[in-house]
């Protein structure tokens, strides 16, 4: 029996990152997601990608929050509070270090969310749809039939 590649208990920590980052979480908890202790778990999760398991959590935070002031119209500070931090000011140095600005002017620099048209997903599902299901769906068989050969 091969035992697992190290990586994949940090793994665990990280798609943990990924999948809660609103929540409070700090190191104690990713480290028992990844089953090791605290201080073995932050030398080897820095090891394996390259930063702290905080920067990482931060990363994820102001990468959600970037997308959110792209896609909504929602105040600066809700994102902020949605994304999981606690303070607009750090909010705002923190966006700012990781994305050359403010978030109010990443937000001017990216078209407003009203003037871009939303599209249902059955919509664009029905679209891509083969010209067959169409044929079908309109009870024409043989042009179905046809269609097919």
């Amino acid at each position: 029996m091969v035992a697992p590649h190290p990586a994949r208990h940090l793994l665990r920590a990280k798609d943990l990152v990924d999948a809660r980052y609103r929540d409070p979480l700090d190191v104690t908890a990713l480290a028992r997601a990844a089953k090791l202790s605290p201080a073995h778990f932050s030398r080897e999760f820095r090891r394996e990608f390259g930063q702290s398991p905080h920067q990482y959590l931060q990363m994820r935070r102001l990468e959600r929050a970037a997308a959110l002031l792209r896609n909504t119209d929602r105040p600066v500070a809700e994102i902020c509070f949605t994304v999981g931090l606690r303070s607009v000011g750090s909010f705002t140095t923190s966006f700012g270090r990781m994305f050359g600005m403010t978030p109010t002017q990443y937000r001017a620099a990216h078209p407003p969310a009203l003037t871009r048209v939303y599209v249902p997903t059955c919509v664009l599902m029905a679209q891509a749809r083969p010209e067959t299901a169409r044929l079908e769906k309109t009870g024409d068989r043989s042009l179905a039939s046809v269609a097919s050969d």
